[in-house]
């Protein structure tokens, strides 16, 4: 069954990002539900569907506690043990068209600054495996597949250095973002390695936040005082097999998930008009350009050397500053920030004429999601 065009995002709340102390994740996360609904101009009795997003700061997160919180008894709930943003958008979508639900709001709270939540874990299969050769942190796994790109294409570190300059640049224009220095190219290869050959900027802050989204079925949009975002298709693939998949450090399924989404929407890569990766570092940035047919193999590095993806480039990418520069908030915030470009709501780091746009995740080595968004009705 296609699901194209029949559900649209109508609203979406972002609390303050950074750190905010005294708050629980569940507060942070009831917030931003009840800023989407406000943007909607929904309240809580036109609601119908609740999915949250469990975190990493105590068991918090869980779709009772949310909704006991917010005082709501809806149809439908549910709660994803790692609901990135698009993960828990496309299960929005899906109770929505099986009928279980007609407007879902979703939501994520962090407080995992504030609490000295370490990251410094394994996650995901075969975690033991990697704990024994001492990748206890993503930036381990990362250098290493920035290591094959190099091996593979000559890229160097100052070319992956402008996935992180370009971003900043984006951030500077958007008064939600944590990071608002100016960084030149020279800037950040005067950063000491954290994990050789990634620097600190290639890697995402640890921050607080909350965010949330409000869809609804199709032809209940039309009736909302906000432009309608409609979702024209989803796509998701997993590598549940770890480093049983052959060159996993290059993550392949990235590029099987882009091939569903693009034959199942009939859209192509020339189509879009801005992009947001959920970029824990700047590799994945990098890898998801070629992945989804932005860039041949290798080609990535020079594309965002040459200016590509900076404001006023031929190809937007992270336009709010992403997870390097904006905020860390699991893809949440690229799903907000691409509905507002769609609107046309995003002040002097818009888009002009956007109208269509991508937003790829991924859970480091073992899944991936896209979706496709556009303004047109």
């Amino acid at each position: 069954m296609s699901i194209a065009m029949k559900t649209a995002v109508v609203g979406v709340g972002t609390t303050e990002q950074g750190q905010l102390p005294g708050r629980s994740a569940n507060e942070i996360a009831a917030e931003a539900v009840q800023l989407a609904l406000a943007d909607a101009g929904f309240t809580k009795d036109d609601v119908d569907g609740l999915i949250t997003c469990r975190n990493l700061t105590g068991g918090a997160g869980i779709d009772e506690q949310i909704g006991h919180m917010l005082g709501m008894n809806p149809d439908y709930s549910a709660t994803l043990d790692y609901g990135t943003g698009n993960f828990s958008l496309h299960l929005g979508v899906m109770a929505i068209t099986a009928g279980l639900a007609n407007t879902v709001v979703l939501t994520y709270g962090t407080n995992q600054r504030s609490q000295r939540v370490g990251f410094g874990r394994t996650v995901g299969g075969g975690a033991e495996f990697a704990a024994a050769a001492g990748l206890v942190h993503v930036a381990g796994s990362a250098a290493m597949a920035f290591r094959r790109h190099q091996h593979l294409y000559g890229t160097t570190e100052e070319q992956l250095g402008w996935v992180s300059v370009s971003q900043r640049e984006w951030a500077r224009l958007n008064p939600l973002s944590i990071f608002k220095e100016k960084m030149t190219i020279d800037d950040y290869l005067s950063h000491p390695y954290v994990a050789a050959p990634l620097r600190r900027p290639d890697l995402t802050m640890i921050s607080d936040g909350g965010a949330a989204l409000v869809l609804t079925r199709a032809d209940r949009a039309k009736y909302s005082p906000k432009k309608p975002i409609h979702i024209v298709g989803i796509a998701e693939k997993t590598a549940l097999r770890a480093d049983q998949n052959v060159d996993n450090l290059m993550r392949p399924w990235l590029g099987a998930t882009a091939r569903q989404l693009w034959n199942t929407t009939g859209v192509r890569p020339s189509e879009i008009d801005a992009v947001y990766v959920q970029d824990a570092t700047s590799v994945w940035t990098l890898q998801m350009l070629e992945s989804y047919g932005f860039c041949e193999p290798g080609d990535a590095g020079p594309f965002f050397a040459a200016g590509n993806t900076r404001p006023g480039g031929s190809l937007p990418v992270n336009t709010s500053g992403g997870q390097l520069s904006e905020s860390y908030m699991w893809g949440w915030l690229n799903l907000c920030e691409s509905v507002r470009q769609l609107r046309g709501e995003c002040g002097e780091r818009q888009v002009p004429g956007a109208r269509t746009a991508l937003d790829c995740s991924s859970h480091d080595f073992l899944k991936a999601a896209a979706t496709l968004l556009t303004a047109a009705a």
